[in-house]
């Protein structure tokens, strides 16, 4: 080998060393309980006038125990929260099942399903309500005991201080039929939109006020719409952190705008009252992180929106650094 050779070789490795370095360090921290393989039974009793049925819900927990006798759930061993959910309406107690453990392999995933349920009790109520499966890092308030509001049941988020690169989840999809609206009596309104799978990551600096109310700044966005049916799953894939002020970004979209008044998350305030979070600007890569929001939903589009078609598989849920 002559000397010019060896010299292009030892250039070539002296330029790949770095890029090695780089792909060795890189680091999967997952969402505690984001392997799906933790599942515990909710066993809910019906109310006789619609029929008395016993629905069986199901929580990302450690928790194995079957929770019986209609007990609303806190979910104190858990990051994770569920759409299903205990209501009790006009004194009517209905369990709404939308997400399920499936097995995979020799563990599970969650199955996310988009689902009508129908309550009809003469005289008293009688309202179809279109429910998306959702899985998400916070709580839900039960028993839900109206369909005011949604946003306002659930405690989105968990406090988290660190700075991921992008969530990592392996996932199938089916989707993609029209949407419709059902919140009341009949079928619902056509929607004027075809339904898609989402998924979001943001990361908020949050604070409140004297008042009580909850300012937040966008750190980090990260968020996609399934709009095509995937039947074999996809592993490790990845949804990238975007930092700061995305909004004039090429792959910027409407649905990752800030969130505030009627759009708002909420979360509880320091005197336990349920408050919005309003998110009045964007920050940069050098703010602090208060909080992390994560989201599975099997349909997108705002409440009582979707297609009863429309499932979202999702396992093995971790954060890339």
């Amino acid at each position: 080998m002559t000397t010019k050779s060896k010299l292009n070789i030892l250039a070539m490795l002296m330029f790949a060393l770095p890029f090695a370095a780089v792909a060795q360090s890189e680091k999967i921290e997952s969402i505690r309980l984001g392997n799906m393989d933790h599942w515990m039974v909710r066993e809910i009793k019906e109310s006789f006038v619609i029929g008395g049925k016993t629905q069986y819900l199901y929580e990302i927990t450690e928790t194995k125990d079957t929770l019986k006798d209609n007990t609303p759930y806190k979910n104190k061993k858990s990051p994770w929260a569920t759409s299903s959910v205990l209501a009790t309406v006009s004194g009517i107690t209905k369990g709404s099942v939308t997400v399920f453990p499936e097995k995979r392999d020799n563990g599970y995933a969650a199955r996310l399903e988009t689902r009508i349920e129908k309550v009809k009790v003469l005289g008293v109520i009688n309202i179809n309500v279109l429910a998306s499966g959702t899985i998400f890092l916070g709580e839900m308030l039960e028993p839900i005991t109206d369909t005011k509001n949604p946003q306002s049941k659930l405690v989105t988020g968990i406090a988290f201080t660190k700075k991921p690169k992008a969530l990592q989840f392996d996932y199938k999809v089916t989707t993609g039929g029209q949407s419709k609206k059902v919140n009341g009596m009949g079928s619902g309104t056509d929607a004027n939109r075809t339904d898609k799978a989402e998924v979001q990551i943001l990361l908020q600096k949050r604070w409140e006020d004297k008042d009580g109310n909850i300012h937040a700044k966008r750190i980090g966005t990260g968020w996609e719409l399934m709009d095509k049916s995937i039947k074999t799953w996809q592993n490790k894939h990845r949804l990238t952190v975007n930092y700061g002020d995305i909004s004039k970004q090429s792959y910027y979209a409407s649905y990752m705008a800030l969130r505030s008044g009627s759009n708002a998350y909420y979360t509880r305030n320091s005197k336990g009252k349920m408050v919005p979070i309003q998110e009045e600007g964007w920050g940069t890569a050098d703010d602090e992180v208060t909080h992390l929001i994560v989201q599975f939903s099997s349909s997108n589009g705002g409440a009582y929106i979707g297609n009863t078609d429309s499932r979202l598989w999702v396992d093995n849920v971790g954060l890339v650094y």
